[in-house]
């Protein structure tokens, strides 16, 4: 059975230590060293004369020193375990063996061969026993196999030292902002549930928290990084505090970084084609999907809380990048579409293209503008150069504009002169450059600010 000294990482060969809990003094420490070896034959007849006696006229529904003083009960913990720990259910579980000792002056008795009793599980329902509970346990189970996991010790002066092993899954209110990067600090709280305080006084006995080794604990997702108990020295209700630091190596790969690249193959499209209709836009459609697939992925594994996480914060970001990607060939395609010349013009213009091949093919020079009689319509041959010489005096009416808008429009000086034709070029470095520096501020903020 294990010890009760200073929170440490003990190993098992000190769990015997438990045994002696509640006894300071090395009077109690070698009578408890001399009991454990064999007891001589008249020595049970000793016990069995102690037992009776003690029993005869005790009346286990009253506390000790009823009406005199308040009984003061030693409470202390040895943490076989921890976890698992659920975000879902706000609970996490806690295997613990679990120590009270006080003084029972009815219990006292004179013996020079046995100054203490070690009992098992069969004598505890003759005592009286603190009604301890935990009051933020959801369930709890004592262990019963292959006995009662149960130990109840007698001191000739009246101390009892009684221990029972149980696990419970207690509840812990876990703030998830920071999740997958948040740290908790969970509680085991219990009191009396019918003494008040000037009955029964728990207090930590000096030593008195123990964690076993952690390899054999179940925190899959978390990392144990000590425990807290309140500096004060009498309560009415116990706590003890246990830090928990969430792992992110499973959200790194079940969800970081499919998001990630995600994002990065939704930037192909920037490499393809814009006339490829089809492939882009499966290419768009097929990233979006995926990205809606991740974030409810990511999401059962929270409660329903109404606040933003730091994974919905992330998958958000990387879902609107892959949606601007989808918007950006969008957009290329509808203004490609409008700004191109009337098939007639077209039409017109390759005449106009083949007479001119032939004229000079006869050595003759055909006009570069025609006009037809009439209402028909007119039309030039233009070059790229005179898109700046009808910018002059003209009022563009967006802040982007386009070298075909100087046909209808104008351009207003100051303002930024885009090629719409050149969009992909500049998606390119736009969309990787700001995903990088949303991913900089990200990490760097919930990591270490």
């Amino acid at each position: 059975m294990p010890s009760f000294p200073p929170f440490t990482y003990s190993s098992s060969s000190r769990s015997c230590d438990l045994l002696e809990y509640g006894d300071e003094d090395e009077e109690d420490q070698h009578d408890t060293a001399v009991n454990q070896r064999l007891v001589p034959r008249s020595h049970q007849a000793d016990a069995t004369n102690i037992l009776n006696n003690l029993l005869k006229e005790y009346d286990k529904t009253l506390r000790p020193d009823i009406g005199v003083k308040p009984t003061v009960i030693d409470a202390g913990i040895y943490v076989n375990s921890i976890g698992p720990v659920s975000s879902i259910d706000m609970e996490y579980q806690i295997d613990i063996i679990f120590a009270q000792s006080w003084v029972d002056t009815r219990l006292r008795y004179n013996s020079s061969s046995m100054r203490l009793l070690t009992l098992n599980s069969n004598m505890v329902g003759l005592i009286w026993l603190p009604d301890t509970i935990f009051r933020n346990s959801k369930t709890a189970d004592s262990h019963w196999i292959t006995t009662p996991n149960q130990l109840l010790r007698i001191w000739n002066n009246g101390k009892i030292l009684y221990t029972l092993r149980m696990t419970i899954n207690a509840e812990c209110q876990l703030q998830l902002h920071n999740f997958p990067m948040d740290e908790h600090s969970c509680p085991l709280v219990f009191s009396s549930y019918g003494y008040p305080r000037d009955e029964i006084i728990y207090k930590w006995k000096r030593k008195s928290v123990e964690t076993s080794d952690q390899k054999y604990w179940r925190l899959y997702q978390f990392d144990f990084m000590g425990l807290r108990i309140p500096q004060t020295c009498d309560y009415v209700v116990m706590t003890v505090y246990f830090d928990l630091s969430r792992r992110m190596g499973y959200f790194t790969i079940q969800t970081y970084i499919p998001c990630i690249l995600t994002v990065v193959l939704s930037w192909v499209s920037f490499w393809i084609k814009s006339d490829a209709t089809p492939a882009r836009t499966a290419l768009g459609i097929t990233t979006v999907l995926t990205m809606t697939t991740l974030s409810t992925v990511a999401r059962n594994s929270l409660p329903r809380v109404s606040y933003v996480t730091a994974m919905d914060l992330f998958v958000t970001v990387c879902f609107l990048f892959v949606f601007a990607a989808m918007i950006e060939y969008a957009m290329l395609n509808y203004y490609s579409y409008n700004n191109r010349p009337p098939p007639r013009v077209q039409r017109m213009r390759h005449s106009a293209f083949s007479l001119q091949a032939y004229s000079s093919f006869n050595m003759t020079r055909v006009p570069r503008t025609m006009m037809p009689m009439g209402n028909s319509l007119f039309w030039h041959d233009y070059d790229d150069n005179c898109f700046y010489e009808c910018l002059d005096g003209k009022d563009c009416k967006s802040f982007f504009c386009c070298y075909e808008e100087c046909k209808e429009g104008g351009w207003r000086k100051g303002r930024i002169h885009v090629n719409i034709h050149e969009l992909d070029t500049y998606s390119r470095v736009f969309f990787p450059t700001s995903f990088l520096l949303f991913n900089i501020v990200y990490w760097v903020s919930y990591l270490y600010l």
